[in-house]
């Protein structure tokens, strides 16, 4: 069985798994919900720890990171899985640090794309699949 295109279904046909990590429960939750909602396994954490322990388990194809968490930041997450040896999995920041050196910051750092908050939910889903998209 072949998924149309802009399905969340890889190759395997199981779903594409998808980490999400914020420290704001809400955010999470939304991001979360939304994600699912459109098919996607999503494994969602509270901070970086957590994130690179899931990370380093069970790599996904693709992460979405919030920049600003206690511990172990969203960038520090994003270095350490370039580093690795999934290096190459698609990775979204969330932040709502807008300015533009943050975001070079972030993009220098081997984000895949840059997402600010407050965020339309329905435009992170748009990111997600383009992201995705072009990693096939």
């Amino acid at each position: 069985m072949t998924a149309p295109v802009g399905d969340p279904v890889s190759a395997s046909d199981d779903p594409v798994r998808v980490l999400v990590a914020d420290d704001d429960a809400d955010i999470r939750d939304l991001v979360e919900f939304k994600l699912a909602q459109a098919g996607y396994a999503v494994e969602a954490v509270a901070d970086g720890a957590s994130a690179w322990e899931s990370f380093e388990a069970n790599p996904p194809q693709l992460v979405v990171l919030d920049v600003m968490m206690p511990g172990l930041s969203g960038i520090d997450v994003l270095r350490k899985i370039r580093e690795s040896e999934h290096p190459g999995v698609p990775v979204l920041l969330l932040s709502a640090k807008s300015r533009d050196s943050d975001v070079d910051t972030g993009f220098a750092v081997g984000a895949d794309d840059y997402v600010i908050k407050p965020f339309s939910p329905r435009e992170l889903l748009h990111r997600v699949n383009g992201m995705l998209a072009r990693a096939r």
